[in-house]
């Protein structure tokens, strides 16, 4: 037999055997598949080792967790301010502060820095949000002496090279663009505006596109020295370490670091004066989409209710399958995706739902998403619909603490709001307890319609009169002529003239 018919045997002997099982497993699906999914398992039982807390003679705290299943370790040195502490018309400050700590810091150049962490094995990430500002990075147990000594370089002796700022700020204003381009986060911004007014938590903690071309060199070294202190920081070491060797390693690197005699600037009140609607429309013309936004203030970290507002956040609209996307996108097709988030943080916080949708629809997707909100405060919440998200919040909690560095992201939360450290291994628990009249309280008292904010940003030739008639007291701005750096979002001379 030929080489060729040899190729045409096997071909017809493997056809055969995919056509039979092809045939079995279509008999099999038919039989013993289940037509619905199988009921949620109990929750796991996280066994996390309580974090171990220590504060140097300098004021530095440091806080450690012990897994010795590896032999790595993260390293996070957090500032207790963040965003919050930009001053009037810096908005960004922070932000571009804690990225230049990396360009250059004790004679090292940014490439020589990127450099050392690399030959460490890690990669050194900086960064600032709300309430704080931070440095992190995770070697293996043996480089973490080098690798606290390059974390402590980078924090108390940064050089804040103006051609650096400058690479940073023509970033950051590029970046910017990109986001005032995009319909959902333009109404984010707008929403944070309607909630927080001229407070702290008001502003783009990103910039603007004015605030980030006044920046400079002088500024950032001001805020640095405001911040950067160590009775104003917390070292967060999780992994194969002991609470000894972290207190040990802490003073090798930050034990010389010396608090300044002056007291700590105190954080900024989170909310003010609002001078916003409660309906906002921005008109973008010609964009593709529409952009929905609906925001309410949320109590603040150290609330009794924190578990009860996550549990809440988790059947609005916390996944794929929560109430947002089942009614805008599931069932209607209203939505590629239609998402609630809830941001609790020092002086208060955030809950914000999103959705983008076409610019015919937006005036529905209002309505649906304001109707989730009230519901949610109307109706308890059904047992099983609850279990399924206590689930999905104990899973992903549990996944968020798989690894070192998720495990101090974690820890750090904790720490930088003042919550017992123990309640990293009471996550699940507390969330198990929380009750559907617990959440239907919740939602009356912080998610009613009184205090909640609505933008829509998209091309308001198609929507903005149908919503501007079912809410009268709204108004239309053109996103054009925004200034982002007024709570009114208009220039103070066209503001004044209203």
């Amino acid at each position: 037999m030929s080489r060729s018919m040899h190729r045409l045997a096997l071909v017809a002997l493997i056809a055969a055997g995919l056509g039979v099982a092809s045939a079995n497993s279509t008999a099999a699906s038919a039989a013993d598949f289940p037509s619905t999914p199988p009921p949620p398992a109990a929750a796991p039982r996280l066994h996390v080792p309580t974090p171990s807390s220590q504060t140097l003679a300098n004021g530095l705290r440091v806080v450690s967790v012990r897994r010795a299943d590896l032999p790595l370790v993260t390293a996070r040195l957090l500032i207790r301010r963040g965003g919050e502490m930009d001053p009037a018309g810096e908005a960004g400050l922070a932000s571009l502060t804690a990225n230049l700590l990396t360009k250059g810091a004790a004679g090292k150049t940014a490439p020589q820095i990127a450099a050392a962490a690399e030959a460490l094995g890690g990669t050194l990430d900086a960064s600032a949000g709300w309430d704080e500002s931070g440095v992190g990075i995770t070697v293996t147990t043996p480089r973490l002496g080098e690798a606290l000594a390059l974390l402590a370089d980078v924090v108390r002796r940064p050089a804040f090279a103006e051609d650096e700022l400058s690479r940073a700020r023509t970033q950051a204003l590029d970046d910017l663009q990109l986001m005032l381009s995009r319909p959902t986060t333009l109404a984010s911004l707008a929403a944070a505006r309607g909630v927080f007014g001229d407070g702290a938590y008001g502003h783009s903690r990103s910039g603007t596109p004015a605030s980030l071309k006044r920046i400079t060199r002088t500024d950032v070294e001001q805020l640095h020295r405001t911040l950067y202190r160590p009775d104003n920081a917390i070292l967060v070491l999780t992994g194969d370490i002991t609470p000894a060797q972290a207190a040990e390693l802490a003073r090798a690197s930050f034990g010389d670091w010396q608090a300044p005699a002056t007291p700590l600037a105190a954080a900024p009140v989170a909310g003010g004066r609002t001078a916003l609607p409660d309906l906002l429309v921005i008109d973008q013309p010609g964009a593709g989409q529409a952009g929905v936004v609906a925001a309410h203030t949320a109590p603040p970290r150290g609330d009794a209710d924190f578990y009860v507002g996550t549990v809440a956040n988790a059947v609005l609209g916390g996944s794929y399958s929560a109430r947002l996307n089942e009614e805008i996108r599931i069932k209607r097709g209203l939505s590629y995706g239609a998402s609630s988030s809830f941001d609790p943080r020092r002086g208060s916080g955030l809950w914000l739902a999103a959705a983008q949708t076409k610019n015919p629809s937006a005036t529905q997707v209002v309505t649906l998403m304001q109707g989730e909100f009230d519901r949610l405060g109307s109706t308890p919440v059904g047992a099983d619909e609850l279990a399924a998200r206590k689930a999905t919040l104990a899973g992903e909690y549990g996944r968020s603490l798989e690894t070192t560095s998720g495990l101090a992201r974690q820890v750090g939360e904790l720490a930088v709001y003042g919550v017992d450290l123990a309640d990293i291994g009471r996550y699940i628990d507390r969330v198990q307890a929380v009750t559907p009249a617990q959440i239907q309280r919740y939602a009356q008292a912080h998610l009613g319609e009184s205090g909640r904010h609505v933008v829509v940003v998209g091309d308001a030739a198609q929507f903005g009169a149908a919503l501007l008639k079912a809410h009268p007291q709204g108004r239309q701005l053109p996103a054009k002529s925004l200034d982002l750096d007024d709570a009114s979002l208009q220039a103070t001379e066209v503001a004044g003239a209203r």
